[in-house]
């Protein structure tokens, strides 16, 4: 069994970036002042499947929001901290207040990001892993890379990955 597939086994919090994972980290502002933000909704099967699995979801953003909290409402995300530049800092607050019992331990967390912010809490946790398309330093130091780029179906794949490592692929089957 590889590292990534014994490591996602024993995942019970998923945490992701949003712009360049959740999003293809584009942004795009309106003449009107608008901010817009397109998310794949594979993407989004993938982290309500992962709820239906016991493992609860959280977001961990640089940037402050509302499109990125009416999604993540949307998708019934456990735990969402936006305006938080130190992931790892705000990833450690996380399951310091959600995890207590964890003793502050990261063995049990996945995190997914794509730029360099994110790589201490990449090579922090139990499960780190990235986009396609990620920054060089993220992509050749991140355990586990998912073969999608940001916004296009990476998080589905890293869903995928955790469910099926826990054998949970009834979940990932057609219903009948």
């Amino acid at each position: 069994m590889n590292a990534a597939i014994a490591a996602a086994a024993a995942v019970r919090l998923a945490v992701f970036d949003v712009d360049g994972v959740l999003t293809d980290g584009r942004l795009h502002y309106g003449a009107d002042g608008g901010e817009y933000k397109s998310f794949h909704v594979r993407d989004g099967l993938g982290i309500k499947l992962l709820r239906r699995a016991g493992i609860q979801v959280g977001i961990i953003t640089a940037r402050n929001s509302p499109i990125v909290a009416r999604r993540a409402a949307e998708l019934g995300i456990d735990h969402l901290l936006q305006g938080r530049e130190d992931k790892l800092v705000a990833l450690r607050e996380l399951v310091a207040s959600a995890f207590p019992a964890w003793h502050g331990d990261l063995g049990a967390v996945a995190y997914m990001g794509d730029d360099l912010p994110d790589l201490p809490a990449i090579l922090a946790v139990g499960l780190g892993m990235t986009v396609a398309d990620a920054a060089a330093a993220v992509a050749a130091q991140a355990p586990w890379r998912a073969s999608r780029p940001g916004g296009a179906g990476a998080v589905r794949e890293a869903a995928e990955l955790i469910l099926s490592a826990q054998g949970r692929v009834d979940l990932l089957e057609m219903p009948r």
